[in-house]
């Protein structure tokens, strides 16, 4: 398997070109040709209603959140706060707002806009993925429970400055920068139709959606950073087959791919192609998602650690990431992805050995093995052909498994509600540590995104330590053994952490290497030069 220093290596390169392309003048004008390459439609342009990678593609754009991603520094940056201050005990924060950030209905932006949306995020009636992180806050949960109506944790002391009081030791910089907590105009919204005609505080306005084909959208000129965004237009183009992207891409009618195994291998070898590519490790876990209060013939076979572990002894992983991942990946020994600050390098992934998987499924009550319906999407870098792969070698330890085929939108919908025996699918899990562990916290619903359903009384005791330290390398440790602890539990099949290729056209510049999902450009910093065959 390719180390991380190769990725690294490639990721070096293309910071040089990057760097040397911003040296020159940035072009204004022109259009930006991207691809959704994950499904074969947007889920939602209602932002609060999705934490779908694809739809932040657009969403991205059209919102902008309280915090984002520098790729350049590697870092979590604010985005609309100007200033921030934190109480002795770490839990308070005094927010200062930018003054200069307008939606584009031509209305300011105030900390009215940041209360309403994060109390919207946690209306229990609609469920929404993204109260895993505005629970954070103190009093978030009253709110989702119908106790209360408003988050005692958000006070506003003016228009543009904001008190927001946390329930744990965290910074609020790694809950608050996802798409899915973009901040809303309460006015649009209440309109009804908002995921029809969405209106953000983002450098491009919505213009038109033409479900399964396109999202357009136009420069919006009273962003708030000066001069941008450089281009006129932004073109979102759904493309979920690798081959349709690779056509487009030869024939120049996109200016950005995203590449799978078997492109990536195809690119790196082409003399002119492989000037043109983008490696980044990003923080995503890939897995099969075990339900442990699935009842298949009349037991929970997932709720028993043993047939969890036989699971991941059973399937040749390596063989599947360097047949079918061609290599495109690292694998994963834990939830907690390399970048990871609490990443234990001493964890050993689990061993290839159908004998002990047997011996542990025979130990658990299942010397016949067992059948389950695996659901799946037909992504080739973690959907259909690695379940095909699966199929036969946990067939040799007696476990039967029958696809049941999705579309990509779909899974994350399915996951809430616990409507399935085990699943596929790609995580996000960075780049905070105890963001991403919460999805094993026993107190966070299957709607946030405890999609196992996983308890653990260790665990829990192990994730609120961390919560209240106040010592990062203490809380990191602490971190560090709850995530071991998910390796020994084996809540899934710990599949791999994605390698992201993307695909350039050499007249395109200002992309970011970004790891937590390169797909998620800030489109403001990106301009096209003169060779675009789009003017």
């Amino acid at each position: 398997m390719r180390k991380l220093g190769l990725a690294a290596a490639a990721l070096a390169l293309f910071v040089g070109a990057a760097a040397e392309a911003q040296q020159q003048t940035p072009r204004r004008g022109g259009t930006i040709r991207m691809t959704g390459p994950y499904a074969a439609s947007f889920g939602s342009l209602d932002p609060h209603a999705t934490p779908r990678a694809q739809d932040d593609i657009v969403n991205k754009a059209i919102h902008r959140t309280l915090y984002n991603w520098d790729s350049a520094a590697n870092k979590l940056v604010p985005e609309l706060i100007v200033s921030q201050t934190v109480s002795a005990d770490g839990l308070t924060y005094t927010l200062k707002l930018r003054s200069d950030a307008f939606f584009h209905n031509g209305r300011k932006f105030t900390a009215d806009d940041v209360i309403w949306s994060f109390t919207r995020i946690m209306d229990g009636s609609k469920g929404f993925a993204a109260a895993r992180y505005v629970r954070i806050i103190k009093g978030a949960v009253d709110v989702e429970k119908g106790t209360a109506k408003e988050i005692a944790g958000l006070k506003k002391i003016d228009d543009h400055t904001l008190e927001m009081t946390l329930s744990e030791l965290v910074d609020p910089a790694f809950y608050f920068f996802h798409g899915s907590t973009a901040i809303l105009p309460k006015e649009e919204v209440e309109k009804g139709n908002f995921a029809a005609a969405p209106v953000g505080l983002g450098p491009f306005i919505f213009k038109e959606h033409i479900p399964g084909s396109r999202v357009v959208a136009t420069r919006f000129d009273k962003f708030y950073k000066p001069g941008k965004p450089y281009a006129d237009t932004l073109v979102v183009q759904i493309m979920a087959e690798a081959a349709a992207r690779d056509l487009a891409f030869r024939n120049k009618e996109i200016d950005t791919s995203i590449l799978g195994p078997a492109q990536y291998q195809i690119y790196l070898a082409d003399p002119q192609l492989k000037n043109g590519v983008l490696e980044v490790a990003e923080m995503f876990t890939r897995a099969l998602t075990l339900n442990h209060d699935a009842v298949i013939g009349g037991k929970k076979p997932f709720a028993d650690k043993r047939v969890r572990q036989a699971i991941n002894h059973a399937i040749d992983t390596d063989l599947i990431i360097k047949r079918l991942a061609k290599d495109k990946a690292y694998r994963a020994t834990s939830w907690l992805p390399l970048s990871s600050p609490a990443y234990d390098k001493a964890l050993k992934p689990y061993a290839f050995d159908p004998e002990k998987a047997k011996k542990l499924l025979a130990d658990a009550g299942y010397p016949n093995g067992f059948e389950f319906e695996l659901t799946t999407s037909r992504n080739e870098s973690w959907g259909l052909p690695i379940v095909e792969a699966m199929q036969q070698m946990l067939a040799r330890v007696g476990i039967k498994i029958t696809p049941k085929i999705v579309e990509v939108t779909v899974l994350t919908e399915i996951a809430q509600k616990g409507d399935h025996q085990a699943y596929i699918g790609s995580n996000l899990t960075g780049p905070d540590s105890s963001a991403t562990l919460r999805c094993y916290y026993s107190k966070t619903p299957r709607t946030a995104c405890n999609y196992t359903g996983f308890k653990n009384d260790a665990f829990d005791k192990l994730f609120e330590a961390a919560g209240q330290e106040k010592d990062p390398a203490k809380r990191n440790d602490l971190l560090r053994q709850a995530n071991n602890l998910l390796y020994d539990e084996a809540p899934v099949w710990f599949f791999n952490y994605n390698k992201a290729v993307m695909a350039f056209q050499p007249w395109i510049h200002g992309l970011q290497a970004n790891p937590t999902e390169i797909t998620h450009q800030y489109v403001e910093d990106i301009w096209v030069d003169e060779r675009s065959p789009v003017k």
